[in-house]
């Protein structure tokens, strides 16, 4: 697969890119075609998530795969989104300066590379909001 078409295909993935139901205003993140609660009667649009949450839980890993672009340690969260999904996301900051309900903010950083001259994947990290 080639790097742009890479991009096309996984836009959420590099945009922070969900859905909503219009219907009951309840977001989706991935990004889902059918409301779990409203069924056939909601109605799915895309939306853009302001990438404004909190931490809800939070893990420190030691050791990294050699694929991933990261300094060792790091944090790795649950993060919940303003809008109401949780993803999991790194945070990027010490180890000490995570905490459960710390506020973050999203940032596209790089996150791995396929080997030294292979394709360099982007996506989504956050950083504590000031």
């Amino acid at each position: 697969m080639s790097v742009s078409r890479f991009w096309r295909k996984i836009p959420q993935r590099y945009n922070l890119i969900g859905t909503v139901c219009t219907t009951c205003g309840r977001h989706f993140y991935p990004p889902r075609s059918l409301c779990p609660d409203c069924r056939r009667g909601g109605k799915i649009i895309d939306h853009q998530f302001k990438g404004d949450g909190e931490v809800v839980t939070y893990t420190v890993i030691r050791t990294a795969s050699d694929q991933f672009d990261s300094a060792t340690p790091y944090v790795l969260a649950i993060v919940k989104l303003d809008e109401g999904p949780n993803l999991t996301a790194q945070i990027v900051c010490t180890p000490d300066e995570a905490h459960i309900g710390m506020r973050v903010k999203s940032v596209f950083r790089r996150i791995a590379a396929d080997g030294e001259s292979g394709v360099i994947h982007y996506g989504t990290k956050f950083v504590p909001a000031e």
